[in-house]
């Protein structure tokens, strides 16, 4: 493996937290093309296990959490760089705040205590000194508890991120396409300096080769410096839309900005406020270091935007900010009481076509007949903070272990045969969807679909909640199955 400058370096082991996230789970792929052994470590590495990367002969996986630190400082025995891409930005803003400088302390301490030479992380722009936002301030304080083990941080500091999937990049465009008329803060006039997903990638990478980046705080930006009014000027543009009118009014705070986005947008307002928040501040590139050391011509905001929406419309997104979110735990359905709800269908179709029609469920295909009634179902849930059907999917057609499907997450999956649904959306209680396919026992050529909704309420309020819905199930899961039935019989044989 040879660095840009030409000059021979030994295939080094790196070891990579957040690679179950947005941005980590593009840069084990690249490293691997690079050259480098990854050692990624995640808390549930049965999310990993379906990314085409992860059976590489170079890629390990190791289980476990960075509150462990005895099980960090095991896991980082023999590497030579570690890149740190945790935030926990979903808690409370007291919450999140220590836990994320608790976590990156005793991190800098395991990577001192196993040999670590160096530690790698992406933090946020912002200007020096006072008036930074929570969001933005935690992420400094993050830089100092890292480098605080003497452990050398590079620290890459860059603004909005542009990249299908991106949590920015998703608010940017769903504004776009659903508001022709915007009431916004004041702080839509702010400047920024975004840059594309594949630039932080490059930069990322690079710095492993480049020994003037140990230790150093580099600003990373693309060429453009915009307003986010300008930005959406610019998505309105690349998605063919008349220009959106912005009317910007004081009275807009970071929290009323962020449920306004909950609404609009498949983001839950805990990750919007954070965002809207940062947004208050001027987040431009310092200085021009990077390309300095680093020499790299960066994408425009609009080939970025460009770039972006080819990725989706080819259905090629690697990865999505929803890819982070927490597993839920195997329920135990044992000692409390369960409702069970059990349908069953045969069809002549193949078990093949069967798991390509469950395996299309929800997004833009919707549940196979009355989808007003999801609709209407996500629509509450939005309203009551759950992230209703907005997610969407991050593939149309093909599902992994720990994707987010609308307001479902998927919590079991074995293809052709079983797939479990985890609902995500507000519920007094524990409710999966599983879809199990087998032959039907009768004849060869039958299969038979066996849907089966669980739900372990809640408290009293739970019960009275299985009751209510119970009705409306002999509607919706009827049809569903139905749907998924008739679906599977419009596939092709071959």
């Amino acid at each position: 493996m040879t660095s840009s400058a030409g000059q021979s370096i030994p295939i080094q082991r790196v070891f990579l937290t957040g690679s179950t996230g947005y941005i980590g789970g593009r840069l084990a792929p690249r490293l691997l093309e690079k050259g480098y052994q990854v050692r990624c470590f995640a808390r549930s590495v049965a999310k990993l296990r379906d990314r085409p990367w992860a059976s590489h002969e170079a890629v390990e996986l190791f289980e476990g959490d960075v509150s462990d630190e005895a099980a960090v400082i095991e896991a980082l025995k023999d590497c030579d760089a570690a890149y740190y891409l945790i935030h926990s930005m979903e808690a409370s803003v007291g919450e999140y705040r220590s836990r994320d400088y608790a976590l990156a302390e005793a991190f800098g301490r395991a990577c001192a205590k196993a040999g670590v030479k160096r530690i790698l992380y992406l933090g946020g722009l912002g200007e020096i000194g006072e008036g930074l936002s929570t969001h933005l301030a935690s992420r400094r304080e993050v830089e100092a508890a890292l480098a605080a083990g003497g452990v050398p941080v590079t620290v890459f500091r860059a603004a909005m991120i542009i990249g299908s999937g991106s949590a920015s990049f998703e608010i940017l465009r769903y504004l776009v396409e659903r508001l022709p008329i915007m009431v916004t803060p004041r702080w839509v006039f702010t400047e920024s300096q975004p840059i594309a997903v594949r630039d932080v990638l490059f930069y990322l990478i690079e710095a492993l080769t480049v020994p003037e980046t140990i230790g150093k705080t580099i600003d990373i930006g693309g060429p453009d410096i915009l307003s986010y009014s300008d930005l959406m000027r610019e998505m309105a543009l690349a998605l063919k839309l008349r220009r959106r009118i912005v009317i910007p009014i004081p009275v807009l705070t970071p929290r009323l900005s962020s449920l306004w986005i909950h609404l609009v947008t498949p983001l839950h307002a805990s990750i919007a406020r954070p965002l809207a928040e940062g947004l208050r501040n001027r987040v431009v590139c310092r200085n021009d270091e990077a390309t300095r050391i680093m020499p790299h011509s960066c994408l425009t905001v609009r080939q970025a935007i460009e770039a972006s929406l080819e990725k989706m419309q080819v259905r090629s997104v690697e990865t999505s900010w929803s890819d982070a979110g927490v597993m839920p735990g195997d329920p135990s359905w044992a000692g409390g009481t369960v409702y069970i709800d059990r349908r069953e269908a045969t069809t002549s179709a193949s078990p093949q076509a069967v798991w390509a029609s469950v395996s299309s469920l929800g997004g833009g295909r919707g549940y196979g007949g009355a989808d007003w009634l999801w609709r209407l179902r996500g629509a509450l849930d939005r309203l009551v903070g759950g992230p209703g059907l907005r997610r969407g999917r991050r593939d149309a057609e093909h599902l992994r272990f720990g994707d987010s499907l609308d307001f479902w997450r998927v919590s079991a999956i074995d293809p052709p045969h079983h797939l479990e649904l985890t609902a995500e959306m507000k519920l007094p209680g524990v409710a999966t969807l599983t879809f199990d396919i087998e032959p039907s026992g009768e004849t060869e050529k039958e299969t038979r679909l066996v849907m089966t909704a669980r739900f372990r309420p809640r408290g009293l309020f739970g019960i009275l909640y299985w009751y209510m819905v119970v009705p409306l199930h002999g509607i919706v899961f009827s049809k569903m199955l139905d749907g998924l039935v008739r679906r599977a019989e419009e596939v092709p044989t071959r």
